[in-house]
Parts: C-alpha cells; sequence; structure tokens
C-alpha cells in the first residue's frame, strides 16, 4: 500500500475525532478524578448513568440487579472512557471492559487510576473506527457525553453498531440544543459556576432528541428508550425523569436484527 493510501485508509477509520476536541480534553487529563475540579459534573452526574447503564443492562440480559457482579462475563465498550470515570464503576460491577479514547493522556491518567485501585482495564488510546476495522466486538457500548464532541456523527455511529454483537445494547447520554441547556450548561457551568473551562462545550453541536433517533435509526438502531436527567441545585443531586429532555437526558438504543 502506498503511503497516500496509508494516510488514506487513516482518515476514513478516524473521521469521528475532532482534533480541537482531543486537544482541549488532553490539556484537562490530570484532573479527571479530582471530584471538584472542570470534570466535576460528570462525578455528579455518575451514580445516575452508571445507575441507568446497569438496570438496562440486567433487564436486557435477565441479570439480577441486586447480583454482586450483576454484569459479570459481559464485555462493554466505554467509548470516549476519558479517565475512567464509567469504566471503574462498570468493571466493579463485573464487566470485562474495554475504554477506549482518542486522547492517549486520556488514557495514561486512566490507566495509573485502575492500577492505584487495583482494577484491571483494558484501556486503550484507539477510535471507535479503528476497533471496528480490528473487528472487535462487544455486548453493549456506553457512549456517554460523547456524541456532542464527534466530527462526523454518522461515520461514529456506523462503527459503533459495527462493534456490537447482534441484538447489543447501546447506552448513550447527551446534551439537547435548547436555550435551557445554553443557560445551565455553557452560560451557567462554563462561566457563572466555572465548573467547566470556558468552550468545553459547542452549544451547535448539541442534538435535539429527534435528531439523535434520526441519527441513529440511519444509523441501523433502534431506540427503546429516553429519559431527561434532572440537576437538583439545593441536593446538587442529579435524577431520571421521564418528559423533561430540556438538559441532559439517556437514550437507550438496541441494534437492529437486520444490521451486520
Amino acid at each position: 500500500m502506498t503511503e497516500k493510501k496509508q494516510n488514506s485508509a487513516f482518515e476514513d477509520i478516524s473521521a469521528s475525532v475532532d482534533p480541537e476536541e482531543i486537544a482541549h480534553f488532553s490539556a484537562l487529563a490530570a484532573r479527571w478524578w479530582d471530584p471538584d475540579g472542570p470534570f466535576k459534573p460528570l462525578h455528579n452526574l455518575n451514580p445516575v448513568r452508571i445507575g441507568y447503564a446497569r438496570d438496562s443492562l440486567c433487564r436486557h440480559f435477565g441479570r439480577t440487579i441486586d447480583d454482586p457482579a450483576p454484569l459479570g462475563g459481559l464485555r462493554i465498550l466505554d467509548i470516549g472512557c476519558g479517565g475512567g470515570l464509567l469504566s471503574e464503576p462498570l468493571t466493579r460491577l463485573g464487566a470485562r471492559v474495554v475504554g477506549a479514547d482518542a486522547a492517549e493522556k486520556n488514557i495514561q491518567v486512566a490507566r495509573i487510576h485502575a492500577r492505584e485501585t487495583g482494577l484491571t482495564i483494558d484501556y486503550r488510546a484507539i477510535t471507535a473506527e479503528q476497533l471496528a476495522a480490528a473487528g472487535e466486538k462487544f455486548d453493549a457500548i456506553v457512549n456517554m457525553e460523547v456524541i456532542e464532541h464527534v466530527a462526523d456523527i454518522p461515520s461514529f455511529l456506523t462503527a459503533c453498531n459495527q462493534l456490537l454483537e447482534k441484538d447489543g445494547l447501546m447506552v448513550m447520554s447527551t446534551l439537547n440544543r435548547t436555550m435551557k441547556s445554553w443557560v445551565m450548561a455553557i452560560a451557567g457551568a462554563e462561566y457563572i459556576l466555572r465548573w467547566l473551562p470556558s468552550g468545553t462545550h459547542n452549544w451547535h453541536r448539541f442534538l435535539k432528541p429527534s435528531e439523535l433517533v434520526r441519527l441513529l435509526t440511519d444509523g441501523n438502531f433502534a431506540v427503546t428508550d429516553l429519559k431527561g436527567m434532572v440537576y437538583h441545585p439545593f441536593s446538587g443531586d442529579w435524577s431520571l425523569h421521564d418528559t423533561d429532555f430540556s438538559v441532559n437526558y439517556l437514550a437507550l438504543t438496541r441494534k437492529r436484527q437486520d444490521s451486520g
């Protein structure tokens, strides 16, 4: 293969990666596990995100939620894993986790933290497209707060579909493109409360639920559930909501039986 063809192939399998987004999160990598640092919103969201993923996977795979390791034996991909905020609790629930992130610095931080906590997690600096090209397969994918940072969403979702076993699940979370989300996630979190560095989010990349459902349907996924995540400012907690998708929301998707 010529050098030109090699470069073209790399571009094809990395189409979803936005270099500016990778550089932004790489600069923050060392602070992933600081609960009061730039990733504080994700730390606060984690109990709701993990609970929803655990319950959904248990229902789908016929597991008992009260089991000490309810996800035992399941191979799960945490795509865009960052420093491992989701990978670690999923591993404690018994899953065999591959944490993938395009930012090498994030993977370095995740590996160090897993080693410090005595967890065995397969962390890789790799993209979804590269994993799919390698023929990897997973029972489930957790895809949390990632899609709003992706450059080529159809390419990314095609790779995710290819990575799932037949009838596999993907659990997603993202932000709605509403005035309320701009006020809370950008003006509030980035400029007033300073929970996040300015520039972390681009409001124009947020997806309305109808847009996400259409993209997922086009990518051979069936959307089986949508849930809002609502912030309670006095307690600092988050909870699930059946109808309020105005800022953060979750989507449960299944690989369609007729997809490859």
